[in-house]
């Protein structure tokens, strides 16, 4: 009888799952509930395989609403994320980008988190492996010497020692249940980019997020709000013909912004780095090429205020919405232009090498490599 009603039960919750990706197959959207609900079963491996591929495959080709993100975010946030709260004075802000764009850049925010965090700015970044690039930002930070691996009590002492850390979004040791299940099983991107990004374990309340598209930028700033963000950003910057996009404030063409202000309010506007005092880039010099110890010194070249060129000016363009939001800066014109500044002064490199020593339980090998990347970097 017990096996019997099990198996019931069981066929009824495959045809009621089955009937929700159904449905957003159709168009319709879920409720923020219906959503962390359907997302748990996922997390806790209720549904096979092929249900649990249809589920993220079609709330992705739908594209998630607000409510849907916010659901998706709390499952994994109360299900499956160990949880910490550094101790620090002043705003804990987190920048990623989301993947899946077109324009597949360098590390930009990873470089504008450093330059951020140079300027006292207490940093709970939250990335992952690449996905849908050549190089993720836990690859390149991993590569310039940072444990990407360690348990989250380390990333939690570096946060308040350092003013910066990282949580590996794809490891068992953050997202102990089965997060990292899912995304080590997909190469293509999901509303998981979204979704699992915000699901921070130190729970930032001030961001910056890169979107794929133009239409995702009003939905993640309101998603953001619903899951208690106090002030963010989130941007979709295009190509010089305006066909192609970038999850990163663009010096090739127009952005497109959403601001969450602290009063509750989203404005949406569009900006060119050319009203910031940049130059329109080109976007040859942005593009990952693929090497990633290539691309670390390039990054260390930066950050080191050798490379004044391209990658410079975006990097500085990423900053600056970290720095008002934080209320370091007025506005962004304020904000680019001190971010050059604080490269200038060295204290973005400087703020890479105590970050490497604090999120390493034995740093000193990291160090001397770190060191010899950045000897590459001068010559």
């Amino acid at each position: 009888m017990a096996k019997d009603l099990l198996k019931i039960v069981s066929e009824e919750s495959l045809k009621h799952f089955g009937g929700k990706v159904d449905e957003l197959i159709k168009g319709r959207n879920l409720t923020r509930g219906e959503a962390s609900d359907l997302f748990r079963q996922i997390l806790n491996d209720e549904q096979p395989d092929l249900q649990q591929g249809a589920f993220l495959a079609a709330i992705t080709a739908k594209g998630a609403t607000a409510e849907e993100i916010a659901g998706i975010w709390e499952a994994i946030y109360e299900v499956d994320t160990l949880k910490v709260r550094p101790c620090v004075q002043g705003p804990l802000a987190d920048n990623c980008g989301t993947g899946m764009d077109s324009i597949k850049t360098f590390n930009i925010s990873t470089a504008a988190s450093i330059v951020a965090a140079a300027d006292n700015i207490n940093m709970a970044k939250h990335g992952s492996r690449a996905i849908t690039s050549s190089c993720g930002t836990v690859d390149m930070l991993e590569q310039l010497g940072i444990d990407v691996d360690c348990d989250v009590d380390l990333v939690k002492r570096s946060i308040e020692v350092a003013g910066i850390g990282i949580f590996n979004g794809m490891s068992g040791k953050v997202h102990p249940s089965a997060l990292s299940r899912i995304l080590s099983q997909i190469r293509f991107g999901t509303v998981l980019n979204i979704a699992g990004s915000l699901a921070n374990p130190a729970l930032p309340a001030y961001g910056v997020r890169g979107v794929y598209s133009r239409e995702m930028v009003l939905p993640i700033a309101r998603a953001m709000k619903e899951i208690g963000y106090k002030r963010a950003f989130v941007v979709h910057g295009r190509s010089g013909d305006d066909l192609r996009g970038m999850d990163e404030l663009s010096t090739l063409g127009r952005t497109d912004v959403a601001e969450l202000d602290e009063d509750g309010r989203i404005r949406e506007y569009a900006l060119n780095a050319c009203d910031l005092g940049l130059e329109k880039g080109d976007e040859s010099a942005l593009l990952n090429r693929g090497n990633i110890e290539e691309e670390a010194v390039r990054l260390l070249r930066v950050l080191s205020g050798f490379d004044r060129g391209d990658r410079r000016d975006i990097v500085c363009l990423n900053a600056a919405p970290l720095l008002c939001i934080t209320g370091r800066s007025e506005d962004l014109l304020e904000g680019v232009g001190k971010a050059g500044d604080i490269i200038d002064s060295g204290r973005a490199i400087k703020k890479l090498v105590a970050w490497v020593r604090e999120q390493n339980e034995d740093p000193g090998e990291r160090l001397e490599r770190l060191e010899g990347m950045l000897e590459l970097a001068r010559a």
